[in-house]
């Protein structure tokens, strides 16, 4: 087993098969991130290199120096020992996903071990060698071969039924391109093994030289066709690329990971880096001014003693060089589980800063368009105050005359004896009969400019404040008033058991809503030539509902089915469509309530509001009324 049993040609290709391993290990460790699998690649081609070497020192080896013979044969199987199952491994971690190799993993490598120790002390026991020979047909092999024969052809019949199962499963071209590289690979000194085990004819260097087409097939499989590192490299470059910052730590708090955004707005500032206890980046400023480590710190704690996500919000300043800018980030910090065990966790930053700005400008708009409502609202009427208040101005100024004429009738019978008491007593009681009248009037005054005021509030209000079913009903009669006159409209209230309900809220808010809709079924009523309009008040389980029936044409199915969810009209050139868009809008907002539409039987539509039980209360007295024209 010397230089005649490695020929020149096969010398050539060892050597050449060392160099090459030489550069590409050169090439590897210029990389500074090695997934598990190139490490593993790594061990395999270095092991074969190392197999290499011990058969070119045979080669160089005199026939008669038996005992260097031995040294160089014992290196090899040292090496021939590790090489399948480093295959194996990679089988494993590519079908597995590995990032580490389990602990359990270990105990394949136990053969191996144990064939190393059997191969390097078999002149005291000859469990490996019985005979050992330069010659091949002389070599007579110890009990001890067999073990070592057959754990090496089942971890590369396991290898090859790992990828060829993988593959069937995964019917990518690319999965399958590379199984059939590493199904090629294993087979390949597989099979000579075995024919090297049935017959002595082969050469000693049969079984080293298949393992050349394993080295490169397996070669191509994971740097050539990227199959198993373009993943991770790949999801790295995306989460380098994403707004989103994102922090692994390990379970003592230990800096695992983290991507370009984490380190530009927050590694970079507190001295973050990988392998460092996230706790000692932690200053006694950022404790007292609770900055975002200090925060993210406290937010781990918490997911270590709930075992569940943690979610916050957070903001920070990031220095520009030009100035600076708040950001705003939603954090999620998730534990990380392996196998139930609690392993580290995750640190989701998820940038909101462009959906806190929409969100703004989306509620600035919508503020600016109630706005608008309101005060369109509060100009139609104003425009029938005048005709609210004459009258009530008109029976006050009738009152004041007539008052003044009971005075002018009682300062000319001062003198008169034929003026009883009695007489002055009638004139008395005229008068107080006068003065009720103009209290009625004020009153009614009163509420009229009252309930004016209130709608002329911004409806940006947020006192928290009661009120009655009976005032929101109260209070837009008075407002509606002249427009239900002016249309031939008449409204009858239809209150479930004559109950009276307190809901929590601004009552201006509410009352613009139902003018707004009693304005609409006045529209839909004049166009049937007038008619009863019903505001009712119904309580089930869940919500109270407040609705305005009317009678009119109805609403079409094209119209409903966009109503409340964009400004929508059926009014032609008479109408903006915001009315209840916004309504939708203050409802929701204000009450935390829904606007619904359906069809009344009777024709026509009946729309409403439903407002949820948590905002109402029902008082004890009840009461019940209907308001004519």
């Amino acid at each position: 087993m010397g230089a005649k049993m490695i020929s020149d040609f096969s010398a050539a290709i060892f050597l050449t098969a060392l160099i090459a391993i030489i550069l590409f290990f050169i090439w590897s460790f210029k990389v500074k991130r090695l997934q598990l699998i190139h490490k593993f690649y790594l061990m395999l081609a270095g092991s074969y290199g190392l197999c290499v070497i011990a058969l070119l020192g045979m080669k160089l080896t005199k026939p008669d120096n038996t005992l260097a013979l031995m040294f160089w044969d014992a290196w090899t199987n040292t090496m021939g020992a590790l090489m399948p199952v480093f295959c194996l491994c990679i089988a494993l971690i590519f079908v597995k996903g590995w990032e580490q190799m389990p602990r359990k993993s270990m105990w394949l490598f136990f053969i191996p071990l144990l064939t190393i120790l059997v191969v390097w002390t078999n002149p005291l026991h000859h469990l490996h060698y019985r005979v050992f020979s330069t010659i091949r047909s002389e070599i007579v092999f110890g009990p001890y071969i067999a073990v070592t024969g057959l754990y090496s052809w089942l971890c590369q019949l396991v290898s090859l039924t790992l990828m060829i199962n993988f593959a069937l499963h995964n019917k990518s071209r690319l999965y399958m391109l590379q199984c059939l590289m590493f199904t090629i690979g294993c087979l390949c000194p597989l099979t000579v093994s075995v024919v090297a085990t049935v017959t002595s004819t082969l050469s000693i260097t049969a079984t080293p030289l298949s393992f050349i087409v394993t080295i490169v097939l397996n070669g191509i499989a994971i740097y050539q066709l990227h199959i198993l590192d373009i993943r991770p490299i790949a999801m790295q470059r995306v989460l380098d690329w994403i707004s989103d910052c994102y922090l692994v730590l390990s379970e003592s708090g230990v800096v695992i990971s983290y991507n370009k955004p984490f380190e530009k707005i927050l590694a970079s500032g507190y001295g973050i880096t990988e392998s460092r206890y996230l706790s000692d980046c932690v200053k006694k400023e950022d404790v007292y001014k609770k900055t975002a480590i200090y925060n993210l710190l406290t937010a781990v704690s918490s997911c270590q003693e709930s075992g569940s996500t943690i979610t916050y919000e957070q903001a920070i300043t990031i220095d520009f060089g030009e100035g600076t800018r708040k950001n705003y980030y939603v954090v999620d910090v998730t534990p990380l589980y392996i196998k139930e065990i609690l392993s580290g966790y995750v640190a989701i930053f998820k940038d909101v800063t462009q959906l806190k700005k929409s969100m703004q400008q989306l509620q600035d708009s919508q503020a600016r368009m109630m706005e608008q409502e309101r005060l369109a609202s509060l100009g139609q009427m104003i425009g029938g105050l005048a005709h609210n208040l004459k009258t009530p101005i008109m029976s006050i100024s009738g009152c004041i005359s007539a008052v003044e004429n009971l005075v002018e009738e009682c300062r000319d019978n001062l003198e008169d004896p034929d003026v009883t008491a009695d007489d002055y007593r009638e004139i008395y009681g005229e008068m107080e009969e006068w003065f009720e009248k103009v209290r009625e009037s004020s009153s009614y005054m009163s509420d009229i400019i009252t309930a004016i005021k209130g709608q002329a509030a911004s409806v940006s209000t947020s006192d928290e404040v009661t009120f009655t079913t009976e005032e929101l009903i109260k209070r837009s009669m008075l407002l509606m008033r002249h427009e239900l006159m002016s249309s031939g409209c008449s409204v009858a209230t239809e209150i479930e058991d004559g109950r009276i309900y307190v809901i929590r809220g601004d009552i201006n808010n509410l009352v613009q809503v139902l003018n707004n809709l009693l304005s609409n079924a006045i529209y839909a009523q004049k166009q049937v030539g007038g008619g009863t309009i019903t505001i009712g008040v119904k309580r089930d389980e869940k919500v109270l509902k407040i609705f305005v029936r009317d009678t009119g044409p109805g609403i079409s199915a094209r119209v409903r089915e966009r109503l409340f969810k964009e400004m929508v009209t059926s009014k032609g050139i008479y109408g903006t469509g915001l009315g209840l868009y916004i309504s939708d809008a203050v409802v929701r907002g204000k009450f935390g309530g829904t606007m619904w539409t359906e069809d009344n039987p009777a024709g026509g539509a009946v729309v409403g509001v439903s407002i949820p039980q948590s905002e109402v209360q029902e008082e004890n007295i009840t009461k019940g009324e209907t308001v004519g024209k």
